[in-house]
């Protein structure tokens, strides 16, 4: 996990995608293609991001995962962070986050789905 959010924080947008799964789908009507092009589009405007996962719990069933967690993400903007606090810090549900083991090897997990009851994207991010 702590890898994917450091691709995500670093900006680095291929090795993001590499996380993701051809098969992603979540509540929000994003496909793996979406997905990668809202995070592209949100984070562009949280300077200096870092993301914090908390409180996280882990369960596997092979070839299944859930990860299950409170995620924060922090800005160097304030304007920013009022809207992170509003919108993603301050959710009272976590994020649930399944990832799919498609290989043999043992660090081949991809996203396939990410929710969150709480959750809502703002209209006027659409």
């Amino acid at each position: 996990m702590q890898h994917f959010f450091h691709a995500i924080d670093g900006r680095n947008w291929d090795t993001v995608a590499e996380f993701i799964g051809e098969d992603y789908r979540d509540p929000w009507d994003h496909d793996r293609m979406r997905l990668l092009e809202r995070l592209r589009e949100g984070f562009r405007w949280v300077r200096g991001s870092t993301i914090i996962p908390s409180d996280a719990l882990v369960q596997v069933e092979t070839p299944r995962a859930i990860w299950i967690g409170k995620i924060n993400v922090y800005s160097s903007d304030d304007g920013v962070m009022q809207f992170l606090d509003e919108h993603v810090n301050n959710l009272p549900a976590p994020f649930e986050l399944e990832w799919h083991h498609v290989s043999g090897k043992p660090w081949d997990w991809k996203l396939v789905r990410v929710s969150n009851p709480a959750f809502q994207i703002p209209t006027e991010m659409y």
